[in-house]
Order: C-alpha cells, then structure tokens, then sequence
C-alpha cells in the first residue's frame, strides 16, 4: 500500500475532517482530555456522534470541559475519568472499570522536556507516562477494542521523536547525564513504535493503531519550555488549537485510514521516511517505524511493568 494522502492539510480543522461522518453506537476514550488538544479531540469526536470518555488526572478540570463539550454538541454522553498515566495502579484500575467495547483510544495526553523527575519504579517521567501508561492502557483495554473489530488507536507523537531514538541500554538515565529534549525525544520515538507494533500484532483483531505529529500549537504542554514567547517555531507554522486536533480526528475517524496502521502523519498526510533530522516538522526517523525496534520496544515495556507489579 502507498503512502495515504487526504483533501486535508496543515489548515484543516478538526471539525473540517470530521464533517459528515456518523460515529453513533461508538465509543471512544481520549487521555489528557482537560484541556488543550486532547479537549477539542474529544468534542470533534463527540460533535460526531462518538460516547467520549475523558481520561484525566485533572477530574474537576475534566468535568468543566465535559459540560462545555456537551453544552457546544448537545451530545449527553462525555463521560470523565480519572487516569494517571505515570502510576501502574491506576492505569489499571480505569482499565477494570471499564465495562463493553471500545472503538477509538486517543493516547493524547503527555509532557514535554520536563525537569529531570523519576515514578516510584525508577522510570524516567516522560518515558513512564508519554510510552509506558498509554502501552499499558491500550493493552489493558485490548480486549475491549476487539470486541466489534475496526477498532482504531490513534497516538499523539511529535516531530521531537527526531532527537533521539530509543537508548536501550540506559532507557531510564541511569547512566547518563539527564537531557529534557533527549528524553522526550525518546518517548515520543516510542510512540511511533508502539503504532508499528500494536498494528502488527493486533491483525488479527483488526485493531490498527497510527502515530501523529499534531503540529505546533501552544498549549499547557509547553509549560517547561517557555511557551508562546519562545520562539522556537516561526509564527506562520503555529496551529490552533482546532488545527492541531485534525490529524488526531482523521485518524481516528476517516474511511481513508480503513484497515490502514502503523504509519506516522503529519498535517493530516502521512509523511516521508527520513535518515537525518530533517529540520522541519515533517519527516518520520526510520529508526522509528522499524519493525524489528518495535518488537524489541513492546518486550521492554511487558518485562518493565511486569516489574512494576
């Protein structure tokens, strides 16, 4: 199959690739739903007709964006959810609760560059809770997405996945001096692989699962990183909000990506594979889609929360 391509773009809106689309009798969970892009992800999806489930560690925050998603689609059904991702526990314990099939699971949520800061397991904070909770999530609620088939994951990567590849004999820097761009860079990498994989082993429950550059776009996740007056991207390339969620709602939702997985977009396209940093915002690492990486990933992440319990 060839690269997938769209009538959407670096403008697209998420309420742009969405139109006309019936997503009633569907449920689907999005992470780090209280804000930001993970809000307007969960209100394309619920404008569509989707039951939404808001997974946050922010519960009030959550719920005030649950009403406004409501109030702005008429649509009852958005739930809340607590969800930690960087505690095992409870991660496990929303994917206990949860009850009936799951058709779409938005792995948004995450952090970026963040001070140097270790879970109660030793894991590196941004490995732990942008790779490992969201792997655990998924895989705890695999047998929910089995259950209908064409259940489709979608996960928030990042052009950053370019800094670093996966340092597998020092995942947790525990050797080497800490780095905040290297480390998110690592995580984000990670969640390329986890696409590759899931899709893989997953066929057979026609479950596919796509990873996504959503775009610049300023929101809480640049907290550490100095923000709109940072100047790291030149003004013409910064999305809105509404921009930013659209790769994450066309994959999640398009006929176009029917049975498609295990691919990286960019502006609602998917990208070319690269071998050197490619100086944009597009442009997959190959180290990143390699199927071989991928399987080695998905073993570390098993044997590292299987440790964890």
């Amino acid at each position: 199959m060839g690269s997938i391509t769209t009538p959407f773009g670096f403008s697209s809106t998420a309420a742009e690739v969405s139109e006309g689309i019936d997503l009633t009798g569907r449920r689907a969970v999005v992470t780090g739903a209280s804000s930001g892009l993970g809000a307007e992800t969960a209100r394309a999806l619920a404008a569509a007709g989707a039951a939404v489930t808001l997974a946050v560690r922010d519960v009030t925050a959550g719920k005030r964006v649950a009403e406004d998603i409501t109030e702005s689609t008429g649509n009852q059904e958005v739930h809340v959810a607590h969800l930690d991702l960087a505690d095992p526990a409870s991660v496990t314990a929303f994917t206990a609760a949860w009850r009936g099939p799951l058709h779409v699971l938005v792995n948004n949520a995450g952090v970026m560059a963040c001070p140097e800061q270790y879970t109660e397991q030793g894991w590196e904070w941004q490995f732990a809770t942008n790779h490992l909770g969201h792997f655990a999530l998924a895989t705890g609620l695999h047998d929910a997405l089995a259950v209908d088939g064409n259940a489709r994951i979608v996960v928030v990567s990042s052009t950053g996945h370019q800094r670093s590849p996966i340092v597998w004999d020092d995942v947790n820097f525990a050797f080497r001096p800490y780095d905040p761009w290297l480390a998110y860079g690592q995580s984000k990498t990670a969640n390329v692989l986890f696409a590759v994989e899931a899709t893989r082993r997953w066929a057979d429950d026609n479950i596919t699962a796509n990873a996504l550059m959503p775009g610049a776009i300023y929101t809480n996740l640049q907290r550490h990183t100095g923000g709109r007056g940072s100047g790291r991207v030149p003004a013409h390339l910064v999305k809105t909000v509404e921009q930013g969620a659209a790769t994450s709602v066309l994959l999640a939702t398009s006929p176009l990506l029917e049975g498609v997985g295990g691919r990286y977009f960019v502006d609602c396209n998917e990208t070319e594979v690269v071998d050197r940093r490619s100086g944009t915002l597009h442009g997959v690492a190959r180290y990143a889609v390699d199927p071989d990486n991928a399987r080695r990933l998905w073993a570390l992440s098993q044997e590292l929360l299987a440790h964890a319990r």
